[in-house]
C-alpha cells in the first residue's frame, strides 16, 4: 500500500462561517477530534505557511507527535488545506482539505485526506492500521465537531 485516499462529509445545523471558524481554531482541535490528545505548539495566527504541532493518541494505539503546515487558508471560499507529517522525521505525509458550503439553512462540511506512505514500515504496517483508524475517526470527529459548533452557537 503506497497511498490511502478518503473523504467524508456532514450537514451541520450552524452557519458555514461558524463551522469554518471551529475547524480552523487550532486550540479547539482536541475538543472535537478524539485522536488529538493536545496541542503542543500553536502559531500566533493561522496563515498559509505556518505550522502547529499536536500530540496524536488515537484510542488503543501509541501516541506520536504530528506537525501540520497550512497550505491554503481561504476565509472567503471557506477552504482550509494542510499537510501533516510525523514528528519522527519519517517522509510519509498526509494532505488534508476541508471545505464548508451553505446547505439548507446550515452548512455542509467535506473533508478529504490523501496519505502518501514513503517507507516500508508505513506501507506494510502503519498504513493499513491508519486506513482503518481514519475510516472510523473522521466521521466521529465530524459528528463531534457538529455538536461543538452547535453548542457554541448563541442562544
Amino acid at each position: 500500500m503506497d497511498e490511502i485516499h478518503g473523504s467524508a462529509w456532514l450537514q451541520v445545523d450552524a452557519t458555514p462561517q461558524a463551522v469554518f471558524d471551529l475547524i480552523t481554531d487550532v486550540d479547539r482541535l482536541p475538543e472535537w477530534n478524539i485522536a488529538i490528545e493536545r496541542v503542543l505548539v500553536r502559531p500566533p495566527e493561522l496563515a498559509e505557511g505556518v505550522e502547529w504541532t499536536i500530540k496524536m493518541h488515537p484510542p488503543r494505539t501509541p501516541s506520536w507527535t504530528s506537525i501540520s503546515r497550512v497550505e491554503e487558508l481561504d476565509r472567503h471560499r471557506l477552504r482550509f488545506a494542510y499537510e501533516t507529517r510525523n514528528g519522527d522525521g519519517n517522509p510519509s505525509y498526509t494532505k488534508w482539505a476541508w471545505e464548508v458550503t451553505g446547505a439548507g439553512g446550515g452548512a455542509e462540511v467535506t473533508v478529504t485526506w490523501d496519505v502518501y506512505l514513503k517507507t516500508a514500515d508505513r506501507r506494510y504496517f502503519g498504513g493499513p492500521i491508519r486506513k482503518r483508524q481514519l475510516a472510523r475517526e473522521v466521521p466521529n470527529s465530524l459528528t463531534a465537531m457538529a455538536s461543538a459548533v452547535v453548542a457554541a452557537a448563541p442562544g
